[in-house]
């Protein structure tokens, strides 16, 4: 695979995946495709991002998956390494490698003969991780290789976390906006049936939210649904 096709090909899965998880499903399945031509051989791959205060996001095939899911019941292994060194962790057998043997155990009894994990990103927060059912799948050059994609692929990576970073917070500011417009039609309510100040209104809703242990959005929608005798509508509903 040419270099600028396979940039093209990561700008593309960017372009066309608006979900983190959906992203790097795509980007699994590219890397998982990328190492099979270059080892001759099949491969499965995985891709792991940690994110500040989020869950991490897993995306790969199945049998990658559960490769992942050893990784976080036995707490280590090569994805592990990986993240933690920032160079590229190799595991000919997982039959006959002494490092970390209940992972490469469980690694084995599952089919995973052979893993490759090459870390990502300047922080080390995302891991790339390509198995083989054969033994000795990845040589020299094919670790090369995958190393090149991960790194290439990093900077695509680094632009969709931050992407979805900003997709978020535009998330929560709309909530919040639309949490605010209904707080300020209920205290309208109040101040108009009970003739009392703005401030004296939402101190009245902020103590029945508290009473009640519920949000204050909560009280205000309830208030706007008495009101109107249907469900709350904001000018901010999409």
């Amino acid at each position: 695979m040419l270099k600028t096709r396979l940039s093209e090909r990561l700008q593309d899965l960017l372009l066309d995946n608006d979900v983190l998880e959906d992203f790097l499903g795509q980007l699994a399945g590219l890397a998982a495709n990328f190492a099979a031509a270059e080892t001759g051989r099949p491969v499965r791959c995985s891709v792991r991002v940690a994110r500040h205060r989020q869950p991490e996001v897993l995306a790969g095939s199945r049998e990658a998956l559960t490769l992942e899911r050893v990784l976080d019941d036995i707490a280590e292994g090569p994805g592990l390494e990986a993240r933690q060194t920032g160079l590229a962790v190799l595991v000919q057998d997982t039959a006959m490698d002494p490092r970390w043997r209940r992972y490469q155990r469980a690694a084995a009894q599952r089919g995973s003969r052979s893993i490759l994990a090459v870390a990502m990103l300047a922080d080390r927060s995302a891991v790339l991780t390509f198995s083989s059912t054969s033994p000795e799948a990845f040589d020299d050059d094919a670790v090369a290789a995958c190393a090149a994609l991960a790194f290439r692929a990093a900077t695509v990576l680094g632009l969709a976390v931050r992407l979805e970073s900003a997709r978020g917070l535009n998330r929560d500011l709309m909530q919040a906006m639309r949490s605010r417009t209904v707080i300020n039609l209920a205290t309208g309510i109040l101040m108009a049936q009970s003739r009392c100040s703005q401030s004296e209104a939402f101190d009245l809703l902020s103590k029945v939210s508290n009473t009640r242990n519920v949000k204050l959005r909560i009280v205000a929608e309830e208030i706007l649904r008495r009101f109107d005798g249907v469900p709350a509508g904001t000018a901010f509903s999409a």
